[in-house]
Parts: structure tokens; sequence; C-alpha cells
């Protein structure tokens, strides 16, 4: 059997990989709270946990986030498997199953996500891998738009991925 969609498992591989890798090295090698500047009042490595979405958004119920994300992940794969993308659309929906799998693996084995990418020149909240994933993959998806635009009768006019 040929796997569809090459480009959105091994986006999803890649970067689920990388945020696990590096959430594991954050939590065995700081302790919660601890700081390393890389760039003294520009970026820092910190180890925090968020509740929440993006921006600690719903950290007062945010139990309920574990379960959209693996629902978010599940409609992902099927997309891939039943579906035919161009190379944008592969790499951008493979980025955004990363990102909502590495949350959603955080979620429902501590309750909560490990961030620590800390932007403080500009006072943005802390965060991971998994939302960088999530960003390039929605980037992706924005370039697929303009790149491969669908017909005005809905069908696609883009070559095989």
């Amino acid at each position: 059997m040929i796997l569809k969609n090459r480009l959105f498992w091994v986006a999803a591989c890649v970067g689920l990989i990388a945020d696990q890798v590096t959430k594991f090295w954050i939590m065995h090698s700081f302790e919660l709270n601890q700081t390393l500047p890389l760039w003294e009042g520009v970026f820092h490595l910190t180890y925090v946990t968020n509740k929440g979405a993006a921006f600690s958004l719903f950290s007062e119920r945010g139990e309920w986030l574990r379960w959209l994300s693996l629902v978010v992940s599940l409609g992902l794969v099927v997309l891939a498997l039943f579906s035919r993308m161009n190379r944008w659309e592969q790499i951008g929906y493979g980025c955004i199953l990363a990102g909502a799998l590495g949350n959603g693996i955080d979620r429902f084995l501590f309750g909560e996500v490990v961030d620590f990418l800390d932007f403080r020149l500009i006072r943005f909240p802390v965060f991971n891998l998994a939302d960088v994933s999530i960003n390039v993959g929605i980037i992706c998806l924005l370039i697929a738009a303009f790149v491969h635009p669908a017909s005005a009768n809905g069908n696609s006019k883009r070559p095989p991925g």
C-alpha cells in the first residue's frame, strides 16, 4: 500500500518528535519557573505550565481542551487518509496535527501544557514547539489557498502532491 499525502505524515512526525523531545528536556533540566537567558532581556528558556489554551484562555476550566485536541487530531488523520492534498496542504495540516497531538499529550498526561520559549522583548506569552507548529501549519494553509485556489465550481485545480 502506498501511503497517501506523505508530506503530511513527515511533517506530523517531525513536529511531534521535536515538540516532545524539547519538552522532555525542559522538564528534566529545569525546575518549574526556572529561566535561562539565551539573549538577556530578549529570549529566554523558561519552564512554565499552562492549563488553558493560547494566552492561558480557559485556564480555569480547560479540561475539555484535551478532548478537543483528540477530536482535531483524529479529524486530521481521517482527512489525510481519505483526501488528496497539495504539498502546502500536506505540510500545513501535518504541522497542525503535530501541534494538536503535542499539546494534547501534555494535557492527557499532566493536565497542563509544558511551555518554555520566552520572547521577552515583545512581552509575548511563553509557548512551545507545538504552538510554533500550529502557526507554521496555518501559514502553509494560507499559502496553499493563494497558490492553489479552488475554482468557482468548487473543484480544485491543483496537481496531486
